[in-house]
């Protein structure tokens, strides 16, 4: 029998996780569908309900990561596509000897489509680290809610300030432009995050991003506040008219009400164009 040497024990020379989930799913009539599938390693795909949207649950049957495991997740919708994904147990990082445990998420979204990406919380044991990247590539008349949770120690277990570092890159592309970038680097966690600058002693971050229709219907109200304000003005005039009494004051609040509307339209419209949240389409002038 081969005498056992501390080199076995050498954190190079132990078995790492390397897994990935890739998913891409397509409009089919009135559901969604997944329309190509791809698993490896430790990470699998389950879809209990496959309508629209269609609910797809990532499960890690490893039941977390250690350093040097890495993971990859990418899903991929077609036009028209609707997704609701999640996990089906928070992602547990577990202390690390070394290097870090990886995540790498990849979004993509074509025009029409839809992606609620809600994952559960994930937590961080004590001498946890996490190198974590988040990708998202989306069409201009994509809309997406992302929402990522991490919690520091096993609050459960009176883990309240725990040693773990972070390292979190998001990266947001609308129609080819970056709209969002975030890099997070934190060590020491519990440490850091009971500085009244960094979290004041919170122990639980979350992070979401919601980019979808509510700019229409922010702009659809706003039109109809101001045509309200203008009929308005018209009725206070013609029954001042009439009457012979008056009007002139309420006649004013209501074009003061149009005129202060119209402003805040556009100003937060130039503020989301300067954002990058919005972009402009042109008119055609010829065909």
């Amino acid at each position: 029998m081969p005498a056992v040497t501390p080199e076995a024990f050498a954190p190079r020379a132990r078995q790492r996780a390397e897994a990935q989930a890739r998913a891409s799913f397509a409009r089919a009539g009135a559901r969604t569908e997944p329309s190509r599938l791809f698993e490896t390693g430790g990470l699998r795909w389950r879809f209990p309900r496959a309508t629209s949207p269609c609910e797809a649950v990532l499960v890690n049957t490893g039941g977390g990561a250690a350093g040097g495991d890495s993971y990859r997740i990418a899903l991929a919708l077609e036009a028209g596509a609707a997704v609701e994904a999640t996990t089906t147990a928070a992602e547990k990082i577990y202390r690390s000897d070394g290097p870090p445990a990886r995540i790498a998420t990849t979004l993509t979204l074509e025009a029409g489509a839809s992606l609620a990406w809600l994952p559960q919380e994930t937590l961080l044991f004590e001498g946890a680290r996490l190198d974590r990247k988040l990708t998202i590539e989306m069409a201009a008349g994509a809309e997406l809610l992302a929402v990522e949770t991490l919690v520091f120690g096993r609050l459960a277990m009176g883990e309240a300030r725990i040693d773990a570092s972070l390292r979190d890159s998001w990266r947001l592309r609308r129609a080819g432009r970056l709209v969002f970038a975030d890099e997070t680097r934190l060590d020491h966690a519990g440490s850091t995050l009971d500085r009244p600058a960094s979290g004041a002693g919170a122990p639980v971050s979350t992070s979401d991003i919601h980019n979808g229709r509510m700019k229409a219907l922010f702009v659809a109200v706003a039109f109809a506040a101001i045509l309200c304000a203008l009929v308005y003005a018209g009725i206070f005039m013609v029954r001042g008219a009439k009457s012979g009494e008056a009007r002139s004051h309420n006649m004013a609040w209501a074009l003061a009400v149009r005129v202060g509307v119209s402003i805040l339209l556009f100003t937060c419209l130039l503020l989301a164009y300067l954002m990058g949240w919005i972009q402009p389409t042109g008119l055609p002038l010829s065909h």
